[in-house]
């Protein structure tokens, strides 16, 4: 009953998201004074110090390893300004993650029809997420980036074509990874879903121009405009501000990265040795076959392409989430930061899935899920803090079973998928009738 009472009201569910956030805030000053393992992520003293070269009429990218978006950076300009400001980025990115979890919240409500405490309840995956809220707080711009991609999954479900196309565009320049939902938004927007009808099932031959003409309808077409404009126009603008180091480090940068500080990636042995200075003249002459360069090919290949195809039109969010859970499960860099990526799709389709119908099955993947990551930790802390040498077998057997379990889990989300039935118009009838 005092969880029925908790989640009945929207009002206590995010004053609750509210104050946990403000706690681990304040707890992150306390820790940062006083303890020498600091709270604050590496990564928002370089957003910081980014801001600060831009304070000073200078480029961001003369702060080293910043590799995003200028936009980023000018963001949270007020960090340079003397006193407490310098949390304003937290509290940006804090904010974001309750901005996050209200869209979640009326998605939910609208889209997938369900009570307000059954729709709090599952928004609370992320709303009241420990991991979610502390990632954030730490200087992590993934909360930001949920807002964006949050909005961008609404105004798909609305049928804002404008609006979606200058979300996506807008994504993927904070952030390049959201260009993958490209693929599967557009294979949605078939002229029966736009029009609200059943998907036709005549057994008529049709020809390939008809087939043609049909898959470019209108919506698709401005969809794509829109994206490109906004991607592109983003672009120039912030090529005419800052130059080469613009493509070279928001871009460029991404396709040779060798990070291997924090990796869960099965490449994380691999790119600790490449980034290791060449000393033997003999060996250095030698051309080599760098396999982690290799590695976006099935990322790209599951995430971008098949995933898309074959799943989109029976269930778009969920689809999202099989996306970007191949993509960090393959990438060749996977960070903590990287998990919310796919977090933000879990309220959507955990409700029908295996993972709580079959609680076996739920509980198991979730120890595994967490049991492959402590592992790793383990192993990652006695290199990186301790000094020890972990590589083998330790470091690379807790990478290779984390990535084992991550595509198990994957596995389960595509089967569940493929067992709905695909949308045939009953949620947006719903909503039509509510907007009547």
């Amino acid at each position: 009953m005092a969880l029925s009472a908790f989640f009945g009201s929207s009002r206590g569910v995010f004053s609750t998201a509210i104050l946990l956030r403000a706690i681990f805030l304040v707890y992150g000053l306390f820790q940062d004074t006083y303890s020498p393992m600091k709270y604050t992520d590496i990564d928002y003293f370089v957003f910081t110090d980014a801001a600060r070269f831009i304070a000073q009429g200078q480029s961001p990218y003369h702060r080293d390893t910043y590799r995003y978006t200028p936009l980023l950076a000018w963001l949270i300009y007020p960090t340079t300004w003397p006193g407490f400001w310098f949390s304003f980025g937290k509290i940006l990115f804090a904010v974001g993650d309750i901005i996050t979890g209200w869209m979640m919240f009326r998605i939910l409500r609208a889209y997938h029809n369900m009570s307000q405490e059954r729709a709090l309840r599952y928004a609370s995956i992320w709303l009241l997420n420990p991991m979610v809220a502390t990632i954030s707080t730490r200087g992590s711009s993934e909360g930001l980036l949920g807002v964006f991609v949050t909005a961008l999954l609404w105004a798909v479900l609305a049928k804002r074509i404008a609006l979606s196309g200058f979300l996506l565009g807008f994504a993927v320049h904070f952030k390049i990874y959201p260009f993958i939902y490209g693929a599967s938004i557009i294979w949605w927007l078939d002229n029966d879903r736009i029009h609200g009808r059943k998907s036709s099932t005549s057994p008529e031959p049709v020809s390939f121009t008809n087939q043609t003409i049909s898959f470019l309808n209108p919506q698709r077409l401005a969809l794509t405009a829109c994206s490109l404009v906004t991607f592109m126009g983003l672009n120039v603008v912030m090529y005419l501000a800052y130059g080469w180091p613009f493509l070279d480090h928001s871009y460029f940068y991404h396709l040779i990265r060798i990070d291997h500080r924090h990796n869960f990636s099965p490449y994380n042995t691999l790119l600790y040795l490449n980034s290791s200075p060449k000393t033997d003249v003999n060996t250095s002459t030698q051309p080599s076959l760098e396999l982690e360069r290799l590695a976006f090919l099935p990322q790209l290949l599951l995430s971008a392409v098949l995933i898309p195809l074959f799943l989109s039109k029976k269930d778009l969010p969920s689809t999202m989430l099989a996306q970007t859970f191949a993509f960090v499960a393959f990438n060749k860099v996977c960070t903590s930061q990287y998990f919310l990526w796919y977090m933000m799709f879990l309220p959507y389709y955990l409700p029908e899935s295996t993972l709580l119908r079959t609680r076996s099955v739920g509980v198991s993947a979730l120890i595994l899920w967490v049991l492959g990551q402590v592992f790793w930790l383990q192993q990652g802390f006695q290199l990186e803090f301790n000094g020890h040498s972990t590589f083998v077998p330790g470091l690379w057997a807790s990478g290779i079973l984390f990535f084992v379990v991550n595509t198990g889990i994957l596995g389960i989300i595509i089967r569940d998928v493929q067992s709905k039935d695909a949308l045939t118009g009953e949620r947006n009838a719903v909503i039509d009738k509510k907007k009547a």
